[in-house]
């Protein structure tokens, strides 16, 4: 893809030449202080959902490069309140920014709001579709500790149906030759549409239950929270709520270099006691979403 000027709506339109670019260039640049490239430019948060770490690293990302932030990220405080419809606001922040960061609980929001945007618009998640700026932190996160994305065995555990960090990063991964376990409650299990577009890739993904089964074999275990607010009946959430629990008793199951990954918040999935290990990488993680997002901003905005 061209970055300048682009939009970021899915991981469907990265390739791994794309993706291997982004994240040498987030290296890169994040051992350098860059002088202010995007002094002058504008960012637009625009928040349907709550957010603390895509939130907050975007606007981290877009002040160190020297631009400056607008945000809307409680709906009852705008005119969204009043009924305002998303292409109308999306229309309108387009006159006050550069860029437009879109979070909303509908698929397919992120597309639309692209389509009536003259600005670019960047997917911060589009309810349990996808959110590609995350899978890209994702991507750094594991290059980065492990040195190659290539042939390594990674587990994806916990709510896989309506995940949207599961979704967008299970598609690029299928593309590594990595081998995937995909492991989650029955109720959970990837949906068909998104295993189908996994085998595509013909990677090798097998489905499991349980963690301690394969724990042995595994580079990389990439932990999600099950999401209750994905959950029209509070009585199906309670089934599968504490499903799973990353604690120091597993992970002497696992090799000593296993890297536990997640994209946060958590709940109880991982126990505190785990954040004192070398396992653990999920702050590391978090703090590298700057680093990304940064890295994005200036390509897209051609710092």
């Amino acid at each position: 893809m061209k970055f300048k000027d682009s939009d970021i709506v899915s991981m469907q339109d990265f390739n791994k030449e794309d993706i291997s670019e982004l994240l040498k260039y987030a290296d890169y640049a994040s051992k350098r202080k860059l002088d202010k490239p995007l002094s002058g430019n504008v960012l637009a948060n625009l928040f349907y959902e709550p957010s603390t770490r895509t939130r907050l690293s975007f606007e981290t990302a877009m002040k160190r490069l020297g631009g400056s932030v607008i945000s809307i990220d409680s709906t009852q405080a705008s005119s969204i309140a009043k009924g305002e419809s998303l292409a109308d606001t999306v229309r309108v922040l387009e006159g006050y920014s550069d860029i437009i960061v879109l979070r909303h609980p509908k698929e397919g929001a992120a597309k639309m709001a692209a389509e009536f945007s003259k600005k670019p618009v960047i997917n911060a998640g589009d309810g349990s579709n996808e959110h590609p700026t995350q899978t890209l932190t994702d991507l750094y996160t594991i290059w980065k500790e492990k040195d190659k994305i290539k042939n390594l065995k990674i587990a994806v555990l916990g709510d896989l149906k309506y995940g949207r960090t599961v979704h967008s990063l299970v598609l690029p991964l299928s593309k590594y030759e990595v081998k995937i376990y995909l492991i989650s409650p029955q109720q959970l299990r990837i949906r068909s549409e998104w295993m189908d577009r996994i085998q595509e890739n013909k990677a090798e993904v097998s489905e499991k239950e349980e963690l301690r089964d394969i724990i042995k074999e595994l580079d990389i275990i990439y932990v999600t929270r099950i999401q209750k607010e994905r959950f029209a009946d509070v009585q199906e959430y309670e089934k599968v709520a504490g499903y799973y629990k990353i604690d120091k008793e597993i992970l002497k199951k696992g090799k000593d270099e296993l890297k536990i990954m997640h994209p946060l918040p958590r709940v109880d999935e991982i126990s505190p006691e785990v954040d004192e290990t070398e396992n653990a990488k999920y702050f590391d993680q978090s703090a590298n979403g700057v680093k990304i997002r940064s890295a994005l901003l200036y390509k897209i905005l051609g710092g």
